[in-house]
């Protein structure tokens, strides 16, 4: 596997500030006063042409409201039959994990009603992509549902584990 270069680590760190700052509804200037930086400084890290310390970089985050954490990557085996099971289970933020989709295609679905969400998930394990499905499935409320869901044998077969041990966690 290819380590990414710096300036890829660079550009994600600088997305990573740039949207704290939008979520935070503040402008470069502000969030640059209240982190101790300048305004100048944060718009190169935003825009990845200068990477900050973690120090900074974590300054930056707490006075945007945020604070840097740990999550774990999530990788994906595809099986026979074109369905894609990750190594552990996602989990998502409760605005996605209770949104209105549009999955599979042309269909809204409401992920808050227990039915819709049923339907949604039972089409992603079935034929969805890995972004399907860190798109639109949520662990815990997989593990909620996983006794409703219409799957096939080898896709419930293939998941179980998962579920299992979330279960006994």
């Amino acid at each position: 596997m290819r380590t990414p270069d710096v300036r890829f680590w660079a550009e994600r760190g600088g997305l990573l500030l740039k949207r704290a700052r939008q979520a935070a509804s503040m402008n470069q200037t502000v969030l640059a006063d209240l982190s101790g930086t300048s305004r100048t400084t944060l718009s190169a890290y935003e825009h990845g042409r200068k990477s900050p310390t973690l120090e900074t970089a974590g300054r930056i985050l707490d006075a945007a409201g945020f604070h840097l954490a740990l999550e774990p990557k999530i990788e994906f085996t595809e099986h026979e039959g074109s369905f894609h099971v990750p190594d552990r289970l996602p989990r998502l933020p409760a605005e996605r994990a209770l949104a209105t989709v549009d999955y599979p295609a042309g269909r809204r679905r409401d992920l808050a009603d227990r039915a819709d969400r049923g339907a949604v998930y039972s089409a992603v394990l079935r034929e969805g992509s890995p972004a399907d499905l860190l798109r639109y499935v949520d662990g815990v409320l997989l593990v909620e549902l996983w006794g409703e869901l219409d799957l096939p044998e080898a896709v419930r077969a293939a998941w179980t584990p998962l579920v299992r041990e979330c279960r006994t966690a």
